[in-house]
């Protein structure tokens, strides 16, 4: 009677991994198990990293999944250890792809929408189909004769201006036999100002996510110069999107971009990833800037503060629209409201689709901060 050898322990630890791989989606076959354990022999290997780097050799994961491997790796390895969370807690940052190159390592989502969590939950949405409603459409028809503008380079005739007309005068001349009758003015063109709008995706904004992203919609169809970008664990840039016209089409686009909805939350982080990206603060230079979220931030509140205060430097005008501002005598709770409350120049409230495009359209009568 023959029995197959047993494997040592340390083999099945390593069999195990490749398993792991397999179940997060990566594609391990069985030649590379065998090589993985040859690899490992063969090193003769004196710390885990030894094992992680024959791991990387032979079960060969794609370079943009690195940051899952290492987290499986971790989490298998080092079960009973203090994990290096430095690397995990980076905010990503997404554009024109999809976010699914990370596995799913929560076990369960945050089904109530009322709470914060630091979590990263990635998982996929779909936008509800309707008609728009009367605030939207009041945004669409008022957005370009009430949004901000500022004045541009190029300058156009008018009665009075702070410049002559020197071309129009000197034809006026020769039409005239050298006289003067009427000395033309110019006066620059008003052109309207970028708008950058910044949107809370992560759990606790979840009753309030589908008709943000609406309004961010309207706003994109109906203005020129719009920003915009989610964030929850993830910052992602959703405006090529939202250019769509159609609106089913354009949500359903972003609902396979944007990886992070109804996760976690980490303002401060995401904000300073924007800023971090030399393009995306251009973006806020200059520009009428509109925060939208509760301000629930389970992180630090100081990387929140300093975010928002290098935001405000570069922005013309600085809102945070958060749902918990109902009231006109409304007054901040949370640590992080209370910490940007002296830096945002408006904390009003965001409760409702009517209330943020009221607020929006009045921008255009604010001065600069």
């Amino acid at each position: 009677m023959s029995t197959q050898p047993q494997l040592p322990r340390a083999a099945q630890v390593c069999i195990s991994f490749a398993g792991l791989l397999r179940a997060n989606g990566f594609a391990v076959a069985p030649e590379q198990t065998t090589a993985f354990l040859a690899a490992i022999e063969l090193l003769g290997p004196r710390s885990l990293e030894h094992i992680r780097k024959a791991g990387l050799a032979t079960l060969a994961p794609p370079p943009e999944r690195r940051a899952s491997y290492d987290r499986l790796f971790d989490l298998h390895f080092r079960s009973g250890e203090q994990i290096d969370q430095e690397g995990v807690d980076d905010v990503r940052l997404q554009e024109e792809a999809r976010g699914d190159d990370d596995a799913l390592l929560a076990d369960e989502a945050n089904e109530s929408g009322f709470t914060a969590t630091r979590a990263e939950i990635l998982v996929e949405r779909r936008f509800a189909h309707g008609v728009a409603s009367e605030a939207l459409r009041r945004l669409s028809r008022e957005a370009r004769a009430r949004l901000p503008q500022r004045k541009g380079y190029r300058r156009r005739r008018a009665r009075r201006g702070p410049s002559a007309d020197l071309r129009r005068t000197l034809r006026e001349i020769v039409r005239n036999d050298g006289e003067i009758l009427h000395l033309g003015r110019l006066k620059r063109r008003a052109r309207q100002r970028k708008l950058l709008l910044l949107i809370d995706v992560s759990g606790s904004m979840k009753a309030r996510t589908d008709e943000n992203m609406k309004l961010a919609h309207a706003l994109s169809q109906a203005a020129r110069s719009v920003e915009v970008f989610t964030f929850g664990t993830r910052l992602t840039r959703v405006t090529r999107p939202l250019r769509i016209k159609r609106r089913e089409q354009a949500l359903n686009a972003a609902a396979h971009l944007v990886s992070d909805w109804d996760g976690g939350t980490r303002i401060g982080d995401a904000l300073l990833a924007f800023l971090a990206v030399p393009r995306f603060a251009g973006y806020a230079r200059g520009a009428a800037v509109v925060v939208i979220s509760d301000g629930l931030e389970r992180g630090d509140a100081s990387a929140l503060r300093d975010a928002v205060t290098k935001l405000s430097r570069r922005a013309w005008r600085l809102s945070w629209l958060t749902p918990l501002a109902t009231g006109t005598g409304f007054t901040p709770q949370t640590e992080a409201l209370v910490a940007i409350r002296p830096l945002v120049d408006d904390l009003v409230d965001g409760s409702s689709s009517a209330a943020i495009v009221s607020h929006l359209l009045s921008l255009g009568r604010r001065r600069a901060a």
